[in-house]
């Protein structure tokens, strides 16, 4: 180990002490526009991406394939964290950049004899618990003793902070951001992510098996924060939470304004959105993945993200994080997440989500072969402290990665909204409707109710698209979107006029994030609201939070096969 170590370059770190945020230093510069240079990709693949760069230029598929490539970690960003004020940026005192060493491998899964189990937290033994709390202590140790060992606690807080909040430029376009949010890699980088960060534990306790409790926060049983992590004295706990939701609160996978109070409602809510997230809103694999996100492409957008990444997943950052705070850390913004040991037992369900979505029966594939998705790569520090590559087509099955999980029950995939017994009077409802040639562009300051023409009559499959929304990326953003509703009941989520909503955890954005178009699929709400042969509807936008930071270019309804 010690010449592996000292082929690192040290880098100033993030403190190792919880602070509130608020004593963090800040420094202020003025914000800049950054542009991608032109480049030729068939040579960047060939020259910058090793082995995983390489790959996607054979025979028979696509002639410029442009995978993500592994970012240059020498290049790191080191004032990469940062928010605005206003229109200036706000540089936070915080370093996100790994050690550096310029041994890299290409990783090769090693072979599986008994897969690790990964358990539901608020199920877990003393005897578990101890020993997961062994292990982050250990690696809180580190931070103390080794600084720059990538296995500390701060250090593998630091990986989530430099892949989502901007130190990295893609290889090859300058001054373009490297995002693995709110795109088709959300998933796959987050799995590579845990996969390491569970064997790091086990490295560090002298257990192999050990595996990485998943917080269970779609079934009601474990809607609570997991007993393991609020306790003050636990290497467990995080003082940078939100502290009305310690237990007995029940977390909100969605979120209103006002809050919903009612348990029984909360949990309503909760499970018709994993419904939504997982079935119901879900017909093609895109539509829970992701957008496609190619090497030279901006950095994606919320609108751009899976069914799943922008609900329960987004849903539950922001009711962790603290609201106290000036940037909702620790897990309420991507540059902090990764402080809050709660985080990854979050991810853990939301990787467990993967699994259990990859096994619905569907009418559709859940397959994307796409050379750009599956050649996607990304650069991470094993448990043995080498820096190696990997790529999303060696993760898409876990099992070959030597992990499953515990069984839970799901609830809420018999959750699907009862079903209008008589259609609403389309024409009455329209009358305090507007046009969208009159209302749009619009900023999302207040409720609006706008009367959409449909391109057919009836239950056709249909998709509503919210086009060219533009969001300030360093605010929390909510809205929810509604059909045909009378009652205006904005805080039940389970009823058949509900379509879905829009959350966006905020993140640094160094260059300027595309307008997005935000696709939400009719089909089964058509069927829910019972729509009869009407040929528009009327779309009632919600502002939750942080509207008035929301621009909407315009509302329209295509057939899904042109979405």
């Amino acid at each position: 180990m010690a010449s592996l170590q000292s082929s690192f370059t040290a880098r100033p770190t993030i403190p190792t002490t919880r602070i509130p945020p608020s004593q963090l230093a800040v420094t202020k510069r003025s914000v800049v526009s950054c542009s991608g240079g032109g480049v030729d990709r068939r040579n960047m693949l060939l020259g910058l991406g090793g082995l995983y760069g390489a790959t996607s230029l054979v025979p028979g598929q696509k002639a410029e394939a442009s995978p993500i490539l592994p970012p240059d970690l020498s290049t790191c960003d080191p004032k990469g964290a940062w928010t605005t004020k206003g229109s200036e940026v706000v540089v936070l005192d915080v370093n996100c950049c790994p050690p550096y060493t310029d041994v890299q491998t290409d990783y090769k899964l090693p072979r599986v004899t008994k897969p690790r189990v990964r358990p539901a937290a608020h199920r877990i033994s003393k005897e578990y618990q101890a020993k997961y709390e062994l292990a982050i202590k250990k690696m809180r140790e580190l931070d103390v003793t080794d600084p720059d060992d990538p296995r500390g606690f701060t250090q593998q807080a630091n990986i989530h902070c430099a892949y989502c909040n901007g130190p990295y430029d893609q290889i090859g376009f300058p001054g373009i951001d490297l995002q693995v949010h709110n795109s088709w890699i959300f998933f796959a980088f987050h799995r590579w992510y845990l996969y390491f960060y569970e064997r790091i534990m086990g490295e560090l306790i002298g257990d192999p098996t050990f595996a990485l409790p998943y917080w269970n926060w779609d079934n009601p049983r474990g809607m609570q924060m997991p007993p393991a992590f609020d306790n003050e004295k636990s290497p467990l706990w995080d003082i940078n939470r939100d502290p009305t939701h310690r237990p007995p609160a029940l977390v909100t996978l969605t979120i209103t304004n006002p809050p919903v109070t009612d348990p029984v409602q909360i949990v309503a809510n909760n499970l018709t959105q994993m419904y939504k997230e997982m079935i119901g809103d879900v017909e093609s694999a895109i539509d829970f993945m992701g957008d496609p996100y190619s090497a030279g492409n901006a950095p994606p957008a919320r609108a751009s993200g899976g069914s799943s990444e922008g609900g329960s997943h987004a849903g539950v950052h922001v009711w962790t994080g603290n609201p106290n705070n000036s940037n909702r850390e620790d897990m309420g913004n991507f540059y902090s997440a990764g402080r809050d040991p709660l985080f990854y037992s979050h991810h853990a369900n939301v990787d467990r989500m993967w699994t259990i979505w990859k096994d619905i029966p569907a009418d559709y594939s859940k397959d994307i072969e796409d050379a750009d998705f599956k050649d996607a790569a990304f650069m991470f520090y094993d448990e043995k402290k080498n820096l190696v590559r990997v790529k999303v087509a060696d993760c898409l099955d876990h099992r070959k990665m030597g992990y499953k999980y515990e069984h839970s029950d799901t609830p809420w995939m018999a959750y699907r909204p009862a079903q209008r017994a008589v259609p609403v009077d389309i024409k009455k409802l329209s009358k305090n409707a507007n046009r969208p040639d009159k209302l749009f562009p619009l900023k999302l300051n207040k409720t609006v109710r706008v009367l959409v023409p449909k391109p057919s009559k009836g239950a056709a499959d249909e998709v509503l698209v919210l086009e060219k929304i533009v969001a300030d990326s360093t605010k929390l953003i909510r809205f929810d979107v509604f059909v045909n509703d009378e009652d205006d009941k904005p805080q039940e989520l389970d009823r058949a006029e509900y379509l879905g909503g829009f959350t966006q955890v905020p993140h640094r954005a160094r260059a300027q994030e595309s307008a997005s178009d935000l696709r939400l699929n009719l089909k089964e709400l058509y069927e829910n609201i019972n729509i009869g042969d009407d040929d528009s509807i009327v779309v009632t936008i919600i502002p939750h939070i942080n509207g008035d930071e929301v621009t909407i270019g315009g509302i329209k309804i295509i057939p899904r096969v042109a979405a």
